[in-house]
């Protein structure tokens, strides 16, 4: 094969070596880079991080070799390009104009993205069919675009791993991941922090000037494109690199070295973002303040009597083996209860409930995503650093809510109308002993109605109802953790059960119809012998949104909650401030549960309780204690705020809106709680002692 058709890889992957080398040379000058060097070990690691630029680029030019793969005159001719054509027409009046198509269900801007994807597709394709005078032209547009991309993301990375030095004096870790999740406050931060125009008028600049000249070497190989055999030749050579390059790169990417600087500097950062974005985790005690081990454990155990990580729970009165069915409803805010101030009267059943109910008041979620609030409720512990632990790798054989109930002789199952891969969840939950029942466990005439994210909730009602009489009938008590889906984008529902159309997409009228079925639910359980004995869990896994004044808007966390059982459970409100983690252990301290505990979460009804509660993002970290929040973030930052309750009409308990206001002169002793939590949690986790 004629090497020059592997002139655009070349130039490409020059370009991309050189750019790699440019910007090591400028973390070996960066005055954050605090470590000397001598000359062998610096060509060690400029040698060392050649050889991984080449075998990164080799797997980043994946997408080159597909295009140059596919290009071809021969799917032009008749009948294959009218054929071509005409699929490409129909998968667009699919994604454009058929109202139900996969892409809008999910909602959002995905069916745009699609619409668009599939349109230049058919546009461009249809031009070089019915004007094969103009094809070179044509191809010669496409092929500049598809380098200018490529130049653009080599140039734009750089850039992106210069400022991430710049903060954290290392390469890409679970923080970059966060900045993808987190897009709109990255991009507010970066418009406030830097020179945005005259930034990205010059990456825009280089990247057209180095484009065209790759473009001016190398447009002359398409005009007499490879061969079948030719193809196959290029295609046998890069899958040989590309399997070589699997291999290399993380054996390259784990090297490990004295000089924490040296190690980072010859990593390349792509390998090591997609590393951060597989394990999911900050590793806490290099990047969050700290203290010693000994002090953060004593500090953050004296809450619990006796203060151990391991604890015998041993109450005075009998157990009671009552079913239990824990329903984690979500992205339910507080606010959309009319208890909390809502006046558009969206949830009559969970407001009717809550006034029979052992009812939270003053209740905070720790995270924003429906994971956390799942590792809240099933591991009761604060959250960490990174990824909720259900989606890391060492997430089994955990002490749990269902390990508990287990050795009760209980049946443990974690409902989902979904399917539960999704978020890592069956992994999780049956790696810990739950049976799952899901999406698929539904008869095709069980499903009155189902989205992206699965069945509607009134079919898991039905569908939950149905497992719950075989275990009531097998003689076993049940636990039950059921996880709704219907109060998600797209928010779409069956017709006809709520007075807000199905297909409006609107969030009231998601959160309307999971009160629909909840009310079903209950209806139909309350015909069933089991009833009587059943304690029910109703919970918000997390808040709607999470977008505030702060990094951690209180008003953002404030879930409701509430147990109810017809004639055990006295209607009450608490209102002491307390944490989502709370609940299970409070659920077997109702219960009068004996059991050995690792459970990081209270019952809230012992004499030790220390009103407090945990939120956090992926990287910031909060204690809201004592009327303040105090917050530790990466680079050992700290930050407090006083919260002062808004005016409101509402009774004390119910405000949920406060002030956060700086303060000058951090209150120590709450930093040092907060520090204590984390570092504690973080430390027992990476040491498994968290575990059954």
């Amino acid at each position: 094969m004629d090497i020059k058709k592997l002139k655009p890889f070349l130039c490409l992957g020059i370009f991309y070596v050189a750019v790699s080398l440019i910007l090591r040379i400028i973390f070996f000058l960066h005055p954050i880079t605090t470590a000397t060097f001598g000359f062998s070990e610096i060509l060690k690691i400029i040698f060392i991080g050649i050889i991984t630029d080449v075998f990164v680029f080799i797997l980043a030019s994946t997408f080159l070799a597909l295009y140059f793969l596919f290009l071809s005159n021969s799917k032009y001719n008749k009948p294959y390009g009218y054929i071509i054509f005409g699929l490409l027409v129909l998968a667009f009046i699919y994604t454009a104009f058929v109202p139900s198509n996969i892409f809008r269900q999910y909602g959002g801007a995905f069916p745009e993205v699609a619409m668009s994807f599939i349109g230049l597709k058919m546009l461009f394709f249809g031009l070089m069919l019915f004007l094969p005078a103009q094809r070179i032209k044509i191809r010669n547009v496409l092929y500049f675009i598809t380098l200018f991309l490529y130049v653009l993301l080599i140039i734009f990375n750089a850039v992106s791993e210069y400022f991430f030095w710049n903060e954290f004096g290392v390469r890409y870790n679970f923080i970059a991941v966060d900045y993808l999740i987190y897009t709109n406050e990255v991009i507010g931060n970066i418009m406030e922090s830097y020179p945005v125009i005259p930034l990205f008028s010059g990456i825009l600049a280089l990247t057209l000037l180095v484009t065209w000249l790759i473009f001016k070497k190398t447009k002359n190989e398409l005009l007499t494109l490879p061969n079948f055999k030719q193809k196959l030749i290029l295609l046998g050579t890069f899958l040989f690199l590309f399997g070589l390059s699997l291999i290399i790169v993380p054996k390259l990417d784990s090297l490990k070295s004295e000089n924490t600087f040296s190690e980072q500097i010859q990593a390349n950062g792509l390998p090591k973002f997609y590393h951060a974005f597989t394990h999911n985790e900050l590793d806490f005690f290099q990047f969050y303040p700290t203290v010693t081990q000994s002090a953060a454990e004593q500090n953050f155990l004296k809450q619990f009597q006796p203060p151990a990580l391991t604890r015998k729970i041993a109450p005075a009165a009998p157990e009671l083996k009552k079913n239990v069915v824990l329903i984690s409803i979500e992205s339910l805010s507080a606010e959309f209860l009319e208890h909390y101030g809502n006046t558009q009267k969206i949830t009559p059943f969970l407001d009717s409930l809550a006034d029979k109910s052992l009812l939270f008041t003053n209740l905070y979620a720790t995270g924003n995503r429906t994971v956390r609030g799942l590792e809240a409720l099933t591991l009761c512990i604060p959250p960490t650093a990174g990824e909720s632990l259900i989606k890391r790798e060492q997430n089994k054989n955990k002490f749990t809510t269902g390990s508990v109930f287990k050795s009760k002789g209980y049946d443990v199952k974690f409902l989902y109308g979904g399917y539960s891969y999704f978020d890592n969840m069956e992994d999780f939950y049956k790696g810990n002993g739950y049976d799952i029942v899901d999406r698929n466990n539904f008869k095709p005439e069980e499903i009155s109605f189902a989205n992206v994210w699965g069945v509607a909730d009134e079919d898991m009602a039905k569908k939950a109802i149905q497992v719950m009489n075989a275990e009531a009938k097998a003689g076993k008590p049940f636990f039950h953790h059921w996880m709704t889906v219907s109060n998600h984008r797209p928010f779409t529902y069956p017709e006809g059960r709520i007075d807000i159309p199905g297909d409006a997409k609107s969030r009231e009228g998601g959160v309307k119809y999971t009160d629909y079925s909840l009310r079903k639910f209950f209806s139909l359980a309350k015909k069933q012998p089991w009833y009587k004995n059943t304690v029910f869990v109703i919970i918000s896994d997390h808040c709607a949104s999470s977008a505030g004044k702060t990094k951690l808007p209180m008003d953002k966390y404030r879930i409701p909650a509430m147990i109810f059982s017809e004639g055990f459970v006295q209607p009450q409100q608490f209102n002491q401030l307390m944490s989502q983690i709370d609940v299970m252990p409070t659920l077997f301290g109702l219960l009068n549960f004996s059991y050995e505990s690792k459970f990081l979460g209270q019952d809230v009804f012992t004499e030790n309780f220390t009103p407090k509660a945990y939120v956090a993002t992926y990287q910031d970290l909060g204690l809201i204690k004592d009327e303040h929040l105090t917050v530790i973030s990466p680079t050992r930052k700290v930050k407090q705020y006083e919260l002062v309750q808004q005016k409101s009409d509402l009774p004390e308990n119910f405000r949920i809106y406060y002030d956060e206001k700086p303060v000058t002169a951090p209150v120590q002793t709450l930093v040092n709680d907060c520090i204590s939590v984390y570092q504690a949690t973080s430390f027992w986790l990476k040491e498994h002692m968290l575990n059954k």
